[in-house]
């Protein structure tokens, strides 16, 4: 790797190198230590394409959801199989690894610069804006980006735009797999909401599993599957569809409205 070389958004590849090393040991004992990561399915990850991937997840917290899929991967890539053990895996890490957020989150404060660095697509959201409804024209320039990532390495959005479960999946994730013809694969997290506070950044609850399943690739039919087809597909494997609130007790959805009052009140 040349000293000098640049990614397709002009990043410094020796500075993103160091970043991932540096904030991956300073956050690893949050997944591999007070709090512990369960994670399974991790061996499909050494198996991807280097390029053309497209990870869908569930969305519990701003950077600690990102900030574990950066661990797990490059431990995956690294031989590890379910395993975040031994940070020795970042030394060398995957430097075309790219997450969406939202623009207005990652210009918020020094250390969100800091994790957009590290490998955000950094896009206008056209629904909300500064704790707002908005209702917008999505910016072509988005698009371009998200093309870019994917055209160079692997790319993690989290289609429901928001860390509040349930909420329904947003149509722009399906357009970009239809268009642009990604493998995408399914990711779920669990118990982040617990551990951290809404931004991921302060631990809020230590002793706390964590998950994270790593599922097999989606199919679809390109031909014939319309972009709701997809949003139904999408919504099953991230287990955010509508029906899977009848299989949670009660008792648990009473529990994450009293958590969602407390956050309400707290941001």
């Amino acid at each position: 790797m040349g000293l000098f070389k640049t990614n397709p958004f002009g990043h410094k590849l020796i500075l993103k190198k160091w970043l991932i090393r540096i904030l991956g040991a300073l956050t690893h004992r949050r997944f591999k230590g007070f709090n512990q990561l369960q994670i399974e399915g991790s061996e499909i990850i050494k198996n991807l394409p280097d390029n053309n991937v497209l990870f869908v997840s569930n969305h519990q917290t701003y950077f600690a959801d990102v900030v574990a899929m950066f661990h797990v991967f490059n431990a995956s890539l690294s031989g590890r199989v379910d395993s975040i053990k031994n940070i020795g895996y970042l030394w060398n890490p995957k430097l075309n690894m790219y997450y969406i957020a939202a623009a207005e989150t990652m210009k918020s404060g020094f250390i969100p610069k800091l994790f957009a660095y590290a490998g955000s697509i950094s896009i206008e959201r056209t629904w909300r804006s500064k704790g707002k409804e908005v209702n917008r024209q999505v910016k072509m320039s988005d698009i371009s980006n998200i093309a870019k990532a994917l055209d160079d390495g692997w790319v993690i959005t989290f289609p429901q735009g928001t860390t509040k479960p349930w909420k329904p999946i947003r149509k722009g994730t399906a357009h970009i797999i239809r268009h642009y013809k990604p493998i995408v694969v399914p990711v779920v997290i669990d118990g982040f909401r617990r551990s951290f506070d809404k931004k991921g950044l302060r631990i809020k609850k230590r002793g706390i599993l964590q998950s994270m399943e790593i599922k097999q690739p989606l199919e679809f039919d390109y031909e014939n599957d319309s972009v709701d087809d997809i949003v139904e597909k999408l919504q099953f494997a991230i287990e955010q569809h509508p029906s899977f609130l009848k299989v949670i007790p009660t008792e648990e959805l009473q529990a994450e409205e009293e958590l969602n009052k407390e956050r309400k009140w707290q941001y």
